[in-house]
């Protein structure tokens, strides 16, 4: 088989949407699913939408614009504000874009004219994590702004958390942008469809503390690893090997521990110090930097990542691989994103292999960052934290 692969479980992709749409219905939200870390691939925006999501969200127009050649009719959101000059492909494409600037608003609203189509925009807040957003003293005005916009509507108002600066989501930032909603309701006389509180960093405080007005998270990471991403950790009850990262072998070489001779900077810095162990057996695995993060990859028992370059990934294995020999390796969110983006791996879409052991249910319940734990299976209705 072509290697090296990413190899994709679709069915546990269905399955952890279905738990977590199941988890949040009963907090009154929605989940748009989203397809960016899979480079928009139109077989997990359908397994998400099996699983239940009422939208699906990319941050990049291109995947948007593959998810509607493939066929996918369900409503898309761009999860970034456009460039001007990219307006009209993301109305041709999208029915709602997130927006912090009144030019870009005003760009919308043009491109929705020249087709005689009424665009949606989510007004993107900021609380605290200091990436994109305006201002909470003034969400209002540029509101208003948008609401006398021609061919755009105000469908919501968001916000991100927990991706620059690692801000959690907490009753306190989350009873802001409630505020902030019911504010503009009540000043513009109109009902915000969606208030979108943020993405799978969202989960422990959507699951411990009351909702307000927020109806809508923006799910990735949870719905394809399984995990938390404030601690990384497997959510109880969701599969965390739905991708794979294959790689073949192609030197397993006896080789010292030390390098030998004077040293500089290697070409990516200043290499990891390496200690004098002995002679071991170094093993080449044929990927690197340009492909994936390395330090994302979690690779199995028995072997352990000493360095990557470009294009060689070193490992250290107990014992000498035959060349071709592959490496199966799981990824993490960064890992992730980067392989699926290298033209040099092939996207393979696995038959399902459901064994118990793929499930996290053979861990303990972990421990959220509100110190709340939650344990069973996510897709029972009836589960919530104990």
């Amino acid at each position: 088989m072509i290697c090296p692969r990413i190899e994709i479980d679709l069915d546990k992709i269905e399955e952890n949407t279905r738990a977590l749409v199941t988890l949040l219905s009963g907090r009154g939200i929605d989940v748009t699913g989203v397809t960016k870390a899979t480079l928009g691939s139109a077989e997990v925006a359908k397994a998400m939408l099996a699983g239940g999501v009422v939208r699906l969200g990319d941050s990049r127009i291109d995947n948007l614009e593959a998810l509607r050649d493939a066929g996918i009719q369900a409503p898309l959101t761009l999860l970034r504000s456009p460039p001007p000059d990219q307006a009209d492909r993301t109305v041709a494409c999208a029915s709602i874009s997130q927006v912090s600037e009144l030019e870009i608003a005003k760009a919308l609203s043009a491109a929705a004219g020249r087709v005689g189509a009424i665009h949606g925009l989510v007004l993107m807040v900021e609380l605290g994590d200091l990436r994109e957003g305006v201002m909470p003293e003034d969400v209002l005005a540029l509101a208003r702004h948008i609401s006398c916009t021609p061919h755009v509507t105000l469908t919501g108002l968001g916000t991100n958390l927990a991706c620059r600066a690692g801000v959690v989501p907490t009753a306190e930032n989350m009873g802001e942008l409630s505020a902030l909603a019911v504010l503009l309701e009540s000043e513009l006389g109109l009902r915000l469809p969606i208030v979108s509180g943020g993405n799978s960093a969202n989960l422990a405080w959507a699951i411990a503390a009351p909702a307000g007005r927020i109806n809508d998270l923006r799910l990735g990471e949870s719905i394809l690893l399984g995990c938390d991403p404030l601690t990384r950790k497997p959510l109880h009850g969701l599969h965390t090997d739905a991708f794979s990262l294959v790689v073949p072998v192609i030197e397993s070489l006896a080789k010292p521990t030390a390098p030998r001779g004077d040293t500089g900077e290697a070409a990516f810095g200043v290499p990891t110090p390496m200690h004098e162990r002995g002679i071991i057996t170094q093993t080449i695995a044929s990927i690197g930097r340009q492909d994936v993060d390395p330090e994302g990859l979690m690779p199995p028992g028995g072997v352990s990542l000493l360095a990557a370059s470009s294009d060689h990934l070193v490992l250290e294995t107990q014992h000498r691989l035959a060349p071709g020999a592959e490496i199966r390796f799981g990824l993490d969110y960064s890992a992730l994103l980067r392989a699926m983006t290298s033209p040099f791996i092939v996207t393979i879409f696995a038959a399902a292999k459901h064994h118990p052991s793929s499930l996290s249910s053979s861990l303990p319940p972990i421990r959220l960052t509100n110190g709340h734990e939650w344990s069973g299976h996510a897709s029972r209705a009836s589960d919530k934290l104990q």
